[in-house]
């Protein structure tokens, strides 16, 4: 079993069967993130980005430095494909209703489900609990980079503080402060697009 390193040293040299050791080791990975980022994605939608990530891993290897580890700098390749191709999507749909759907929802071809880590409802619950995909992902764009990048690693990545320190070249008590922060410009956010959705549903 080579290392990470290693791995990656003999995919530059072209050697075919470390980039097929590349792929094993990454493309599910990969295709988990790609669905908790949005589980409205269909198993062929999922395929579909996790082909196209790839495919720019190849191009672009050679501007991986090695600063942090492979599987961040993939994730943060995952991301921007899963929000391009979610772009494409809604402009394909644009004037078509919200799907809903529930976090807590199993695809019945993949059995994949979200397990997002048990927190305190307030603030972070709005991001885990909100009942459509389609407002949480409307939230987060308008919340904009850098805090859509630190809270897309670590709920949907589910990197250590640790790592996504490492990553931002931050120490890990500015990631936690950031977060929080980042979570609380969240709610603020996505309060108004809940309350407009509930004020919108027909009463039972």
């Amino acid at each position: 079993m080579f290392s990470e390193a290693e791995l990656i040293a003999r995919c530059r040299q072209g050697d075919a069967d470390a980039w097929d050791g590349l792929f094993d080791r990454y493309y599910t990975l990969a295709g988990k993130f790609i669905y908790q980022m949005a589980p409205t994605f269909s198993p062929d939608d999922v395929e579909e980005i996790c082909q196209d990530v790839f495919l720019s891993v190849i191009r672009n290897l050679s501007s991986f430095q090695g600063h942090s580890a492979f599987q961040t700098w993939l994730y943060r390749i995952a991301a921007n494909k899963a929000r391009d191709f979610l772009e494409r999507q809604r402009a394909a749909k644009r004037g078509g209703g919200e799907v809903p759907f529930s976090l807590d929802a199993e695809d019945p071809e993949t059995g994949l489900k979200l397990d997002p880590p048990g927190l305190a409802p307030t603030p972070d619950g709005i991001l885990m609990n909100a009942e459509t995909m389609s407002m949480m992902r409307a939230a987060l764009d308008r919340l904009g980079d850098p805090c859509r990048e630190i809270i897309e690693l670590k709920y949907f990545g589910d990197l250590s503080y640790e790592e996504i320190a490492y990553e931002l070249r931050l120490n890990p008590k500015t990631v936690s402060s950031r977060l929080s922060k980042c979570l609380d410009k969240l709610e603020e956010i996505a309060r108004p697009l809940f309350k407009r959705e509930n004020l919108s549903s027909p009463s039972v």
